[in-house]
């Protein structure tokens, strides 16, 4: 099914997606950045931030700081040390066409209030497909070094980058800052890359799927002697906290980044306006397979400093900076069959099976087919010629069939109806595009995939536990549950089975039992995370969490939610098409009558008769749903009578979270055998760690602020960037939960409603004082 507009979407419908959408760019975030195990197109990736981008600009007050416009890479792993970076490391926005280039190139020219004929220097860069990484110089001497990480803390791994040749030890040359954060990329070179993994397949060892994922787990190796033996390099392009100005300009920090030992991208061009930028990625796009490195775009950032200094961030991007990216890259093979996955929450996935071909120097043999209704949609059948699309550096998606190569005994697909692991019907519920078994744990694949999620890096993480051991101790009937691993460490008699055997022995059960004791007190977010609930993601989970603050409050919570959920009914009435919030809130107020007080009267005056505060859309939804008076009646008595606990609105009402998430979080528990699942487990458990609260030490943070008038000071845009770097939220309208409405002359309506709700007004200069 399609996509319903976003300019379509009531609040609640917005409240709704944009949970869905944060969820999931939160799992394909951590899978990327963390696990080097991309599952979806860059293409399909960047369709959903820019649907969940959407909804924020639509609906600003949805946006919180776990929302998709703030977040920069994902949760660092718990392998290496943590690094605060003094400076974050944030991503960019991106543009995909030259009327978007030329929008960024206007926008700054606004900002900057510039005069029409005033031209705008950039350097443009090749986007290098590689891993991110920060080199803290102190003295001219290498002190540390970090990956990316979540934006503000990276993973130390300093030993790991001293082994590269391209990143000096020690800086060469005069006029270094006395502390500098060096930034770039650790890329590995095409021809070395397709060399290694030569050598390792004839050798028997793991291969890479291509460059980007080979960097990324070379560089995340415990042992750097292995990083050492890699063949790996670093692009310098630009920097963090620095203790004094070295530059004053984009081209002077590269060519002082050159003078001092590191290799600068000799494709980086200085240029002026649209038409200069747009020029550089055209031939970057032609010369892109020659490069002998992988890139997929092309970056643009202003040259002067000061400039860059005035234009600043929005949320997690820099306004001076954007990454225009390249299309997709497409090749034709046979699809030899279609394979039916089953996922943790027991979802079937179908992957095609393909003759294997070489799509953008990655040779692909498996493509995304998504679900039983995109099969249809394209009508892919076994046997087809089909083109592929390759996005980025993951497993590839089927653009569509080559029709005049279709075989005439070719059938259409038809979708399994029963799990093919346990043999359980697979159903859809509601609008769901996924088929789902409903075995649950008598699912082998289910169990197996949620005990994965409970042991990985972002739930309990407990070292020694891996797909490898949990297969082997389900098949012995070991571990059924989560509470079996605890279980499992004080469980002497199969802990002296496993000494014995090959694989083991004394060193290696010892640091499994470590590893599983170190587990027995964890966070509450890990551990709501952990259940592994449908629709309940890490950024979710971290909500949740902060909302209530403890494991018996959430807990509490959840079985009050569980014992108040709406009927059927209830729950497909208020997903209706055209039935937002405000019509529930009608129906459930209105008190109707058996006999019908308008016989004569058609069902359109009746509605509005009965409803006469609803807008025509509005009464022309419920004509859809009720075909008489009766039918009236009975939605009226559904909406007032079989809702949702008002436990559950408070879950559904927590920013971020939303209806969905609360209604997986009440089915959850409204099951007994989970509620067993997770009393067994928290009695294994010797503490749930309280959830820690957001902190900041800004007279504004958490503060509500509204500017209004002409600012004579700054510009609007100028305040609301200082206002958000400040913790503060900037709202563009008043209301009594505003802190500051910050007026310039000619304040008018916005003035009113301060004075109307007592808001405190202050002058641009107050409020300069103020964030002083």
């Amino acid at each position: 099914m399609s996509e319903p507009a976003v300019d379509t979407l009531t609040e609640a419908e917005a409240v709704a997606e944009l949970a869905r959408l944060s969820t999931e760019l939160a799992h394909h975030d951590a899978l990327y950045h963390t696990e080097d195990a991309p599952e979806i197109s860059d293409a399909d990736y960047d369709a959903l931030k820019r649907r969940a981008l959407a909804i924020e600009a639509r609906f600003p007050t949805l946006t919180t700081e776990t929302s998709p416009s703030q977040a920069v890479g994902a949760a660092v792993s718990t392998q290496f040390a943590p690094v605060r970076h003094g400076v974050p490391m944030l991503s960019l926005d991106n543009a995909f066409d030259e009327d978007e280039v030329r929008d960024f190139v206007a926008r700054i020219a606004r900002f900057l209030k510039l005069p029409v004929d005033e031209p705008i220097a950039f350097i443009a860069e090749p986007k290098i497909d590689g891993l991110s990484a920060s080199l803290r110089y102190e003295d001219g001497v290498l002190v540390q070094g970090a990956t990316r990480g979540d934006g503000k803390t990276g993973e130390d791994v300093t030993e790991n980058l001293k082994t590269l040749d391209s990143i000096p030890r020690t800086l060469s040359g005069t006029g270094w800052p006395r502390v500098i954060e060096i930034r770039g990329e650790v890329y590995a070179p095409t021809d070395a890359f397709d060399a290694f993994n030569a050598a390792a397949e004839a050798e028997g060892r793991r291969t890479y799927a291509n460059p980007r994922n080979f960097a990324a787990g070379s560089l995340r190796q415990k042992n750097p002697k292995i990083t050492a033996g890699r063949p790996l390099t670093f692009f310098a392009y630009a920097w963090g906290e620095v203790s004094e100005v070295f530059a004053g300009t984009q081209a002077e920090a590269l060519e002082a980044f050159r003078a001092w030992g590191f290799q600068v991208n000799d494709r980086s061009r200085r240029v002026e306006d649209a038409a200069g930028l747009i020029d550089v990625y055209r031939q970057l796009e032609t010369d892109r397979a020659t490069l002998g490195y992988d890139i997929d775009g092309v970056v643009y950032k202003v040259d002067r400093l000061d400039w860059q200094q005035r234009l600043g961030f929005i949320a997690r991007s820099p306004r001076w900076a954007i990454a225009h990216k390249f299309p997709a890259q497409q090749a034709t093979t046979v699809l030899e069959g279609i394979d039916i996955q089953v996922g943790r929450t027991g979802s079937l996935t179908p992957v095609a099976r393909l003759h294997p071909v070489t799509v953008g120097g990655v040779v692909v043999r498996n493509a995304t087919l998504h679900n039983e209704d995109e099969i249809a949609r394209k009508d892919v059948r076994i046997g087809d010629t089909v083109t592929l699309q390759r996005a980025g550096d993951v497993i590839p998606q089927i653009v569509g069939v080559v029709l005049d190569r279709r075989s005439p005994e070719a059938v259409p697909y038809v979708f399994p109806t029963h799990c093919p692991v346990c043999g359980s019907e697979a159903v859809r519920e509601g609008d769901e595009v996924r088929r789902r078994c409903t075995g649950g744990l008598i699912c082998d694949a289910q169990i197996v995939e949620r005990l994965k999620h409970f042991v990985g890096r972002r739930a309990f993480d407990i070292e020694g536990l891996g797909e490898k051991q949990l297969i082997a101790f389900h098949e012995r009937g070991w571990i059924r549950e989560p509470a079996d691993i605890f279980r499992l460490a004080r469980d002497e008699t199969r802990l002296s089975i496993l000494r014995n055997e090959d694989g083991y022995g004394e060193t290696s059960v010892r640091n499994l039992v470590a590893g599983i004791q170190a587990r027995r007190t964890i966070a509450l977010d890990r551990l709501i995370f952990s259940l592994g609930i449908r629709d309940i993601g890490e950024q979710t989970s971290l909500l949740l969490s902060r909302h209530f603050g403890s494991w018996a409050a959430f807990q509490a919570a959840c079985l009050e939610a569980a014992s108040g959920l709406p009927s059927p009914e209830w729950t497909q009435l208020s997903v209706a098409h055209g039935v937002s919030p405000r019509v529930m809130a009608a129906l459930a107020e209105a008190r109707l009558g058996d006999a019908d007080p308008w016989p004569d009267a058609p069902l359109d005056q009746k509605i509005a008769l009965a409803f006469p505060g609803l807008a025509a859309p509005a009464r022309r939804a419920i004509a859809t749903l009720a075909t008489d008076w009766n039918g009236i009646r009975r939605l009226a008595q559904v909406a007032r009578t079989e809702g949702p606990s008002a436990t559950l609105g408070e879950i559904a009402g927590i920013t971020g979270v939303g209806p969905v998430a609360a209604r997986a979080l009440a089915d959850f528990f409204h099951e007994p055998h989970n509620r067993t699942v997770v009393e067994a487990l928290i009695a294994e458990l010797d503490k749930v760690e309280d959830a820690e609260r957001p902190k900041s030490d800004t007279p504004v943070a958490g503060k509500t602020v509204v500017f209004t008038g002409a600012l004579e000071r700054f510009t609007r845009d100028e305040a609301k960037a200082r206002a958000e770097s400040l913790g503060a939220k900037v709202s563009g309208s008043v209301s009594k939960k505003t802190d500051y409405l910050v007026a310039g002359p000619g304040a008018g309506s916005k003035l009113a409603d301060a004075q109307k709700h007592g808001v405190k007004v202050l002058t641009e200069d107050e409020w300069l004082a103020l964030i002083a």
